[in-house]
């Protein structure tokens, strides 16, 4: 597939619905989202505060299954993939990044960057010089996590999701925990990189400022995307 933009569409999500079970009743969160995320593409997902915006983010990573509609991630059909297809779709396809920089405390700023890359067996030693060197952590790349600021925290987070060059990166309130300068830099620093590699960006973000230095923003309200 591709859009008329010429680029290749990495992501197409369609008729996706997602209903919870609360008090006795069904809530529905997802009523058929069609959303569109094409190769080195960068797009802000926006919405009120329980709008859905995480849940849709999770159901693309195949953290949890759909009611019904299709997700597509390059030729794989996640809605379709098994617990263990979903996993590997996560570590070989996909980069996550969330509020929280879920970075390992016991491991080394150089060995967390490498942990996912090495995993799917796709190190790329040029490339991770690369995100080393533009994410200005070569004077940091011996110490942990706990010796870090929180902007440096989530700029590894951000070099581990990128190291694999996944066909998509998604963010889930990445700055949530930065003030508004490092913010501004570190989304600024996670767009450069995303454009570099190729693959599409799909953040989750409250902020309509943030929002407005992406390529594209879209509004998830009653369950739909307006």
């Amino acid at each position: 597939m591709a859009l008329g933009n010429g680029n290749t569409t990495v992501l197409s999500v369609s008729g996706l619905t997602k209903s919870y079970r609360a008090a006795g009743e069904d809530i529905a969160v997802l009523r058929g989202v069609d959303l569109t995320v094409s190769a080195g593409e960068s797009v802000a997902l926006t919405g009120e505060s329980g709008s859905g915006k995480s849940t849709l983010l999770h159901l693309i990573a195949g953290l949890d299954a759909a009611d019904a509609g299709e997700i597509r991630l390059d030729n794989a059909l996640v809605s379709e993939l098994n617990d263990s297809g979903r996993a590997e779709l996560r570590r070989d396809r996909l980069g996550l990044v969330f509020q929280q920089f879920n970075l390992i405390p016991s491991l080394s700023v150089e060995d967390n960057l490498v942990f996912q890359s090495r995993i799917a067996g796709r190190h790329d030693a040029a490339w991770h010089h690369e995100l080393v060197e533009r994410l200005g952590l070569s004077n940091f790349l011996r110490r942990y996590p706990e010796q870090l600021s929180g902007g440096q925290q989530q700029r590894v987070a951000i070099g581990r999701a990128l190291a694999t060059k996944p066909l998509l990166l998604l963010a889930d309130e990445p700055t949530g925990n930065l003030d508004e300068a490092t913010a501004d830099e570190v989304l600024a620093l996670a767009r450069d990189l995303v454009a570099r590699s190729g693959c599409g960006f799909l953040m989750v973000t409250h902020s309509a400022r943030l929002a407005a230095t992406l390529d594209r923003q879209v509004n998830l309200h009653n369950g739909v995307i307006a």
